[in-house]
């Protein structure tokens, strides 16, 4: 009935409680990770999701085509995606989770911990920054970064914009936007879905779901030919995980295999660590 990860989680949740209430787990490895290997196989298509569809510049510009140049939502909302996007990050560490009267306890970035135009030690080279309060993996928080990039998806110029046209305080959400009545609301991750999908019908592209975001910017920075330890430092992973995420796998290996390696000289770190060992 269920996927080997969903059956993973109930013995881990049964293993915690045992360890919360110091109850000895007496249950045998060995027969356990058997067992674990057996729901793998033998869970059935419908227990999985479908692979998720990345997010490309071109769906960014597509879905920005279809927005109302006036609207202080639309500015925000674009924003937001770009900065996800281009900072490897994922969407729920930058939307409020909730309603928007959630937001004074909420871990979304305030935009007094966003930083543009940081000038870096190799010369002319600057990047914009913001620090997130708390992540999926980590209470202490980590600091995103991206930099401005060519086209209409650019992270910097959509910034720019939002924080011209809607202007937030600096304890206001970083991504709050201006209604009608020119009250400031925070970004929730309801209105982001359901604006998303009003855009998406009308440029006529792919949903935006799950880490789509986070799976494109990926793809985007693998396919330029940057070393895959950058791409993991740039969206914070601390494991090979962001692995999964790999599609177009001929784009991306075609330089590592041939018979002259495009990559000569540096194929050895630019592979993940877990492959080049």
């Amino acid at each position: 009935m269920y996927s080997g990860s969903t059956v993973r989680n109930y013995v881990s949740g049964v293993r915690a409680w045992h360890t919360c209430h110091a109850l000895t787990w007496r249950v045998d490895e060995i027969h356990l990770t058997a067992a674990l290997r057996a729901a793998d196989r033998l869970a059935p298509p419908t227990s999985k999701k479908p692979k998720r569809p990345p997010v490309t510049p071109a769906w960014l510009e597509a879905i920005a085509a279809k927005m109302n140049a006036s609207s202080h939502l639309d500015a925000a909302l674009f924003a937001c995606l770009c900065t996800v996007f281009w900072s490897v990050s994922r969407l729920g560490e930058f939307a409020v989770k909730g309603a928007v009267a959630s937001f004074p306890t909420s871990k979304a970035p305030r935009r007094a911990a966003f930083t543009e135009h940081v000038r870096v030690p190799q010369g002319d080279l600057f990047v914009s920054q913001v620090h997130i309060p708390a992540t999926k993996t980590t209470m202490e928080g980590e600091t995103a970064v991206w930099s401005a990039q060519p086209g209409p998806s650019d992270p910097v110029a959509a910034m720019r914009r939002h924080l011209d046209l809607n202007n937030p305080g600096m304890q206001d959400h970083l991504f709050a936007y201006r209604d009608a009545s020119g009250k400031l609301l925070p970004l929730t991750r309801s209105k982001i879905r359901s604006r998303v999908r009003a855009l998406v019908a009308l440029a006529h592209v792919a949903p935006l779901t799950g880490h789509s975001l986070r799976i494109g910017g990926v793809l985007v920075f693998l396919l330029r030919g940057v070393s895959f330890e950058v791409v993991k430092v740039l969206g914070r992973w601390a494991s090979e995980a962001f692995t999964l995420y790999l599609r177009e796998y001929a784009h991306i290996l075609a330089p590592y295999i041939q018979s002259t390696p495009v990559f000569q000289e540096f194929t050895r770190v630019a592979m993940p660590t877990r492959i080049r060992r």
